[in-house]
């Protein structure tokens, strides 16, 4: 097995795990899943700003997915052939029967898809699983009972089983059984090295692939020498990978592979190299993974955005959230009143162009909702007032609300247009 040093153990891979419909290099790490709010860009924000969308009610417009008969047909093919598991197998055993040098990228690509499942692939990253699937040997043993490496036997080899069970007996009469997708024979070393026990097969039709020693050693050391590990305190916080898009040379830097969840977030207002653009979308996609609350998240923004330096990063990252993730503060009460302590953050900076962008994402992926508010009597208070009307020349909307009021327990909250 390949393993990581223990403290690696809790950091958090980033790495895309699927590989892209198009051929796009695996460090593009395109986010192909989005909130029901809908998924852009901050380029789309300052768009929306510059169509002059100031006085445009945006809070009705009905979010929908337009798409042509054709695209319809083609989507319907793509979900019947990707939900027929047996024809699936039959392509990437296909692509598995070629000589290496006869594969091509889709076949490397089909293999991608179906090797990152593997436990063996787990701790690797994207193009450490592309490399080895391009030398990778497939084998297949027909009868359970047969020896595969006999104890002592000098290694050549990483094995990882496709389908079926071995069992490895060692010396000392104890047995262990590995089934699909775990790995066996060598470690990444140019050593010689020996097998220790007997392995065979329990089941017919054991299936494998192989990987040879150079190889398999080539692509890790490789791997090795193109990382950057990070330090803190004696510990490893982060780790990068050196990678190139392009041969000319243009295009090339680190990119975040894995890292605690503490550093993730302090990477959101570093600088991003060019081979990993969309760090902060992939961030703002993927946390709900490894931290337990947003306000984790929210917190920081709010203390880093005291600092003057600072202050442009937090906001694009927050504008950033609001626009392609809204649901996390539309149905979360702490995250609404961190959303209202930013807005008031940009009010007393007089960072009225951000101000305005937030303003108008918001408008534009808030749903509509319906509160009853029960009074008493005509004569009771209302405990929140509202700001504009037709004298001022825009909607109505809800200025303040008393905090734990009933008209804050019903749900209206600061900023809803009525």
């Amino acid at each position: 097995y390949f393993q990581l040093p223990a403290d690696l153990t809790k950091m958090h891979l980033t790495d895309n795990p699927h590989p892209q419909v198009t051929h796009v290099p695996s460090s593009q790490s395109g986010c192909s899943i989005a909130s029901d709010s809908g998924s852009s860009s901050l380029s789309d924000i300052y768009q929306a700003t510059e169509s002059e969308m100031g006085d445009v009610d945006l809070t009705g417009l009905p979010e929908a997915p337009v798409d042509s008969e054709d695209e319809e047909e083609e989507e319907d093919e793509d979900i019947d052939r990707t939900s027929d598991p047996l024809l699936g197998r039959d392509v990437v055993r296909e692509c598995l029967e070629k000589e290496p040098a006869d594969k091509t990228d889709d076949d490397i690509e089909q293999l991608l898809e179906f090797m990152h499942q593997l436990p063996a692939f787990a701790n690797m990253t994207m193009s450490v699983r592309r490399e080895l699937c391009s030398v990778m040997i497939f084998e297949v043993v027909e009868q359970a009972g047969a020896i595969i490496l006999e104890d002592g036997q000098e290694l050549d080899s990483w094995y990882v089983i496709l389908n079926g069970t071995v069992e490895i007996t060692y010396p000392d009469g104890k047995s262990e059984s590995l089934c699909m997708g775990n790995s066996f024979g060598i470690t990444p070393s140019l050593d010689k090295q020996y097998m220790n026990g007997v392995v065979r097969t329990k089941v017919d039709d054991c299936q494998f692939v192989c990987i040879a020693q150079q190889d398999y050693w080539r692509i890790l050391n490789h791997v090795e020498k193109n990382t950057h590990k990070v330090e803190e305190e004696g510990e490893i916080v982060m780790v990068k990978e050196h990678r190139e898009l392009d041969r000319s040379g243009t295009r090339k830097g680190h990119i975040v592979i894995k890292a605690t969840p503490e550093r993730l977030i302090t990477h959101l207002i570093e600088e991003h190299s060019i081979v990993d653009p969309t760090y902060i979308e992939d961030f703002l996609l993927t946390y709900r993974t490894f931290l337990t609350s947003p306000l984790e998240v929210g917190n920081k923004l709010l203390e880093w955005f005291a600092v003057d330096s600072l202050r442009d990063k937090v906001t694009r990252v927050v504008l950033l959230w609001v626009n392609n993730h809204f649901n996390d503060f539309e149905g979360d009460p702490a995250m609404t009143r961190f959303l209202e302590e930013f807005e008031k953050n940009l009010e007393d900076t007089k960072m009225k162009g951000h101000l305005r962008l937030l303003n108008i994402a918001c408008a534009a992926k808030a749903k509509w909702r319906q509160i009853t508010l029960q009074k008493p009597s005509r004569d009771s208070p209302l405990f929140f007032s509202f700001l504009g009307g037709s004298d001022k020349g825009f909607g109505i909307f809800v200025e303040t609300v008393e905090i734990g009021s009933k008209a804050a327990e019903a749900g209206l909250k600061r900023g809803d247009q009525v």
